[in-house]
This record gives structure tokens, C-alpha cells and sequence, in this order.
């Protein structure tokens, strides 16, 4: 298990250190801040009511089979277009 060191840099300070990274681990850090972002962000949408509202919504609607396929829609949409 890779040791976890905890500092605080100025944002300046951050960009500094960045800057001295080679191309591949600049690439590195940019998949590590990715799944931070991502996760960040699913958390916000588990803890969201209106999203969790909408999910349900539409939860709901496909299981009466409110829904349109994908084929469907493409369909539908070139037959309006002729």
C-alpha cells in the first residue's frame, strides 16, 4: 500500500509542481483527478432529491413500458423527415 502523504499547497504552488511532471505522469494525474471528478460527482447525484426524483420518474415510466427504443426513435424521426 503506497504511503499517503497530506500537505497543503497554494493552487500557485500546485501548478508549479505540475508543471515539472513528465508527460506520462502528468497523464497519471489526470486519470486519478478524472475518478476523483466522477465520484464526486455520482455522490452528489445519489444525495440529490430532484435527481433522485427524475430517476424514479423514469424508473416508473419503463416499467409500464413508457419508453421508446433507440431504433424507435431513429425510426420515427427519418419517417418525419421524409
Amino acid at each position: 500500500m503506497p504511503a499517503i502523504v497530506k500537505l497543503q499547497l497554494s493552487l500557485e504552488a500546485l501548478a508549479e509542481v505540475i508543471s515539472s511532471l513528465n508527460l506520462e505522469e502528468k497523464r497519471q494525474l489526470q486519470e486519478i483527478i478524472e475518478q476523483q471528478i466522477f465520484e464526486a460527482e455520482e455522490a452528489l447525484y445519489e444525495d440529490d432529491g430532484q435527481t433522485q426524483a427524475e430517476i424514479q420518474a423514469v424508473r416508473a415510466e419503463y416499467a409500464v413500458g413508457e419508453y421508446t427504443t433507440m431504433d424507435e426513435y431513429l425510426a420515427n424521426r427519418s419517417n418525419q423527415a421524409s
